[in-house]
């Protein structure tokens, strides 16, 4: 393929829902990401939690069927996406419990979470299959997409809004959609929200008024447990229908770097989100090309890089200009005296 043709291929309603379907998984553990940073929490192990999820939800909905047989087939990769949130908001509790009760660090504490998911799946997918690179020999069900009707019959709109296969996207996609917009209300047209974004900014003022901070940073980690386990399912039971060894490839860290890049708000989280998703669709369209791997592999992470390096010169002009503007009210108030 020329080099032509593949920047055409760019510029195409194909592309855009590529983007789109390949951004869910960045947007879903973006959004848990922002909870915990808003609240003083940060939480590094969104990776592990993504995975823990992706694992857990295809080995329970493949054995849902045998454990339950009177249930009806549809019902089963919801029983293993649900296991999968369970075990990320586990995690994630654990987390919190040994960093607010026993005062471990934070960072310390979710690496740990993070080896432990990468360990710990591979170790059990081994001794469940035999296979320690994916659970190819289970029959595991998908989380089913969602086809807008007669769009289809539209040149170009049933490309955006059903996928360029037509056949929708997966009902994760939706909900990232849906849980932007509630998550930008909950933070800031709700009494929750603006205690958690006042615990994030000074824990001592906030208890100072009656907000109870460690139950505050309890629900926050929670909350990324559950936004990255929906990341996570997405990616084994709606992006495939199978769990790989490390198959999030870094997608939580990346999620991290969106909170920071969309300066710690909802809307620009997930407009960093899918600019990440775009990096990776872009590698994708370059890989027909005859360049080595390692580039376009390296795509993705060199925008990530290059994003934070943006972000980080714009927060020092920001501070700059804060700082200017003191040392002229400074001055001023001197001249009048």
């Amino acid at each position: 393929m020329s080099f032509e043709t593949v920047i055409s291929s760019i510029f195409t309603l194909a592309f855009i829902a590529t983007v789109i379907r390949i951004s869910t998984p960045l947007i879903l553990p973006a959004l848990g990401g922002l909870f915990s940073e808003l609240a003083g929490v940060i939480n590094i192990a969104l990776e592990g939690l993504m995975l823990a999820a992706a694992f857990f939800g295809v080995v329970i909905g493949t054995f849902s069927p045998q454990w339950f047989p009177g249930l009806p087939f549809w019902v089963h990769p919801w029983l293993g996406a649900l296991a999968g949130i369970l075990v990320a908001m586990l995690l994630a509790w654990i987390i919190a419990f040994f960093h607010l009760e026993l005062g471990a660090d934070i960072i310390l504490t979710a690496l740990a979470i993070n080896i432990l998911a990468q360990g710990g799946t591979v170790f059990i997918m081994f001794a469940l299959t035999g296979d320690k690179g994916s659970t190819s020999t289970l029959a595991s069900p998908a989380i089913p997409n969602i086809v807008i009707p007669f769009v289809n019959n539209v040149p170009g709109l049933g490309t955006l809004l059903n996928a360029e296969n037509l056949t929708g996207y997966n009902i994760m996609t939706y909900a990232a959609i849906i849980f932007t917009v509630l998550v930008w209300i909950m933070l800031y047209r709700t009494p929750i929200g603006a205690h958690l974004r006042a615990v994030g900014e000074n824990p001592a003022a906030a208890a100072s008024v009656g907000i109870n901070v460690k139950r505050v940073q309890y629900m926050a980690l929670l909350l990324s447990g559950f936004f990255s386990a929906l990341g996570g399912i997405n990616l084994s039971m709606g992006y495939l229908t199978i769990f790989q060894a490390n198959m999030t490839a870094g997608r939580g860290f990346i999620a991290l770097a969106a909170v920071f890049l969309g300066n710690k708000n909802p809307i620009g989280t997930v407009i960093a989100a899918i600019i990440f998703g775009a990096a990776t669709a872009l590698g994708a369209q370059m890989g027909t090309l005859n360049v080595p791997n390692q580039y376009i592999e390296m795509i993705p992470p060199f925008v990530t890089i290059a994003a934070l390096v943006i972000y980080n010169l714009r927060r020092r002009a920001q501070i700059a200009a804060s700082a200017r503007k003191f040392q002229e009210k400074m001055q001023t108030e001197q001249e009048a005296v």
